[in-house]
């Protein structure tokens, strides 16, 4: 009964010990990896599509509160005026969920660009939703008053060529980074005038 004892408490400690440590690794690099993301991942997403702002706006972001979920809020300032907002969003596609970045200009609530951030799509298919700069040029411009789908749901986005899965993902994380606009709108506003651009 007394070896029983002993395993227990020995075992009780290193759970203590390991799961300390692990909370501890994860605080202490928790904040490194988010910048390595945004500097490595985001960030070259974002500036390319904003490449014109007159800021950068990956250090020009802000965090705003969504619900229980706390979003970065990336903003463009152009000819002066910062009118631009970069949403992140998520859908689900062809292999796990895919990353996204939306541009969208608050002025005339049109789509400024989306770029594919993180995906574990098809090589040569699903993948060249990151990588074929024709698809995601098709949402510049578009207006974000009416859902994006693809031509094959009577939509106007034409499919990556055997990935139509992973094109209607693209479309539904864009759908919802405008959803999420539209719901925050008047915190954004109200955050970009507190930023005095």
């Amino acid at each position: 009964m007394g070896e029983m004892i002993k395993m227990v408490v020995v075992l009780t400690v290193l759970s203590v010990v390991s799961g300390g440590s692990l909370s501890w690794i994860k605080e202490f690099a928790g904040p490194k990896i988010e910048n390595q993301v945004m500097n490595l991942v985001k960030g070259p997403a974002i500036r390319s599509m904003l490449s014109e702002a007159d800021n950068d706006p990956v250090e020009d972001r802000f965090k705003i509160k969504d619900g229980d979920i706390e979003r970065d809020i990336f903003v463009g300032v152009f000819d002066g005026v910062a009118n631009t907002v970069v949403m992140e969003s998520t859908a689900s596609g062809f292999a796990d969920k895919i990353g996204m970045v939306v541009a969208i200009n608050m002025a005339d609530e049109t789509l400024r660009g989306v770029a594919v951030t993180t995906h574990k799509e098809t090589p040569g298919l699903g993948a060249m939703a990151k990588n074929d700069p024709n698809f995601a040029a098709q949402f510049n411009g578009k207006s974000i008053t009416a859902p994006f789908a693809v031509t094959n749901d009577g939509g106007k986005i034409s499919a990556l060529s055997g990935a139509t899965i992973t094109s209607r993902a693209v479309c539904t994380a864009v759908n919802n980074a405008v959803s999420s606009y539209n719901q925050l709108k008047p915190q954004l506003d109200e955050q970009i005038k507190a930023m005095g651009k």
